[in-house]
């Protein structure tokens, strides 16, 4: 699977395809493009729920000019900000809805594929793949109940200690 070409959103779910129209018709990734933007998170798996955002990563190398590309681009979106880890040296978020999706963008100084969030999406797409549609609705139910996606894998799963770590181990 090739997540770093979204097309595959065009012959996907009904959400899936509203996601890429609402990437494509506000050019949210082109905006982004200087960052090496990647789509991850629950819609590239079909494991979104309700409250479900967009997760977009990026790889910044001057932390100033990331934030003021995310200003000038997207200040003037619903319910803009900067969330919590503004403060980190090395770590910018921003959120901002656009058509009623929350769209959070987060940036570090490290290359996107090498990030934890591009990552996990490897890791939870293989076990999906793996363990099939009953799996992915035992998380998609667990996500329902308030768990955040890392966790509600290494609940099904069993798997003891930080599940953001844990999750990784599924890497080779």
């Amino acid at each position: 699977m090739n997540f770093e070409n979204l097309d595959y959103l065009q012959n996907g779910t009904p959400q899936q395809k509203a996601v890429y129209a609402l990437l494509t018709e506000h050019q949210i990734l082109i905006q982004l493009q200087a960052y090496d933007p990647l789509l991850v998170g629950t819609i590239p798996l079909d494991i979104a729920t309700e409250k479900s955002d967009l997760d977009i990563i990026c790889c910044f190398e001057e932390k100033a000019t990331f934030v003021e590309t995310l200003r000038k681009n997207f200040g003037k979106a619903n319910h803009f900000r900067f969330v919590e880890p503004f403060n980190s040296a090395s770590v910018v978020v921003a959120s901002f809805f656009i058509e009623g999706y929350e769209v959070e963008v987060y940036g570090e100084n490290t290359p996107s594929r090498e990030q934890s969030g591009y990552r996990h999406l490897l890791v939870e797409h293989k076990l999906l793949t793996r363990y099939g549609e009953d799996f992915r609705q035992q998380i998609i139910a667990l996500k329902r109940q308030g768990f955040k996606t890392e966790p509600a894998f290494a609940q099904v799963l069993q798997l003891e200690g930080d599940p953001y770590l844990a999750l990784l181990q599924f890497e080779a």
